[in-house]
């Protein structure tokens, strides 16, 4: 398509789990920002300030609109990353409303790892829970009273979708425990999941969406009586005496404030703007035609005798390993045919590595910039490579 027309003929890029490539119009908007209106938002009179000011308010609102919540319970925050945000969110999180911290087997380090360092730090009891082969959790098979439940709503090695988040999220509030979404792998390709969902917040990166590199934390409001002001900055706050301060984010109106302490990445928010804008009207048949590659290399590898597919059924993002044959070789192998795709444990190592057992995987994660000629290119490579 021509938004991605930088694209040599071929290269073929499947890294779109780690980030996406970026279309014309996004860059474009980021560009915009740089030479019509670079500016300090939120800070400044002048009237590329308040150009900058008005689109980032844009952005904050399309967010919500994508996601189908309501400005009046929910606040769009930026940061760096899905990890930072996750991170930035428990380490502030006062353990004595809760009685423990709750995470799945098949998470990336983000929540991992996150959840590992609060129950340390706070004493907490920690519990990993099972996920079923098509992503859903058992509710019945945990006791979610006052826990903060952290997981992801897709995978990042086969896509598998948390297919019961409407009934988690409601059972985890019942029992008085908050839920926090890492959605990194759902907002470019499978966002419908997450829609409408009234989890306590969504932390997600702008760029595995079509934007620029970005954390965002789309959080509840309600979220605030749990949390204890331990990360202060400026841009956080109204009014500083010598021993005391006032928060911004008492204000509804500003209680984005909250988790974005310091200058924040004004050209990327405006291009996360123009990301969403871009994705909402994207033409159904570039949706058809990354259904399309998806499902012909899905059927591809999966006949392949020496191909060891993770995926249970097709998806943008899928995993495996070729018997008897490294996957960092092979890696190496198809870069030199200019196929660049990711290889190793995703960044998911417990469940990858020590509960299946796998060796060092490949992945391929497709995006809808990939033309039906990469996927030629390949099922050719890989046959000569089998």
């Amino acid at each position: 398509m021509n938004d991605f027309d930088y694209l040599g003929e071929g290269e073929v890029y499947l890294d779109a789990a780690c980030q996406s490539l970026r279309p014309r119009p996004v860059i474009e908007a980021l560009e915009k920002y740089y030479v019509k209106h670079n500016s300090c938002g939120e800070r400044v009179k002048y009237e590329w300030g308040k150009i900058t000011d008005s689109l980032v308010e844009e952005t904050r609102e399309k967010v919500l609109k994508f996601l189908k919540l309501s400005p009046r319970k929910y606040t769009t925050s930026f940061t760096l990353n899905t990890t930072y945000g996750i991170n930035l969110i428990l380490s502030q999180i006062d353990a004595k409303h809760f009685d423990k911290i709750m995470t799945s087997e098949i998470e990336h380090n983000s929540p991992f790892l996150a959840s590992l360092a609060f129950s340390e730090r706070t004493g907490l009891p920690r519990e990993v829970m099972k996920r079923n082969e098509d992503g859903s959790i058992e509710i019945s098979d945990y006791d979610f009273t006052k826990a903060i439940v952290v997981v992801n709503c897709a995978a990042n090695f086969d896509g598998r979708k948390l297919l019961n988040i409407k009934e988690y999220c409601k059972a985890i509030h019942k029992a008085g425990g908050i839920l926090i979404i890492d959605a990194a792998q759902a907002m470019a390709h499978s966002s419908d999941i997450l829609k409408g969902v009234e989890v306590d917040a969504i932390c997600f990166s702008a760029h595995k969406m079509y934007a620029p590199s970005l954390g965002v934390i789309v959080w509840r409001d309600d979220l605030l009586r749990y949390l204890e002001p331990l990360w202060l900055g400026g841009g956080m706050v109204d009014d500083v005496e010598k021993e005391k301060f006032v928060l911004s984010a008492e204000n509804k109106e500003h209680r984005y404030t909250r988790f974005e302490s310091g200058l924040q990445a004004w050209g990327e928010i405006v291009a996360l703007g123009e990301a969403i804008d871009w994705l909402e009207h994207l033409p159904k048949k570039d949706w058809q035609n990354l259904e399309k590659n998806t499902e012909e290399i899905y059927e591809f590898l999966n006949s392949s005798p020496k191909v060891h597919l993770i995926n249970k059924k097709p998806n943008p993002t899928m995993s495996f390993y070729v018997e008897g044959l490294d996957s960092h070789l092979l890696g190496e192998a198809l870069s030199r045919e200019n196929i660049m795709a990711r290889t190793g444990y995703f960044c998911v190592h417990y469940y990858l590595d020590h509960v299946l057992g796998l060796p060092p995987l490949i992945r391929f994660s497709f995006g809808v910039h990939n033309r039906p000629e990469d996927v030629e290119k390949i099922k050719m490579v890989m046959k000569n490579v089998i």
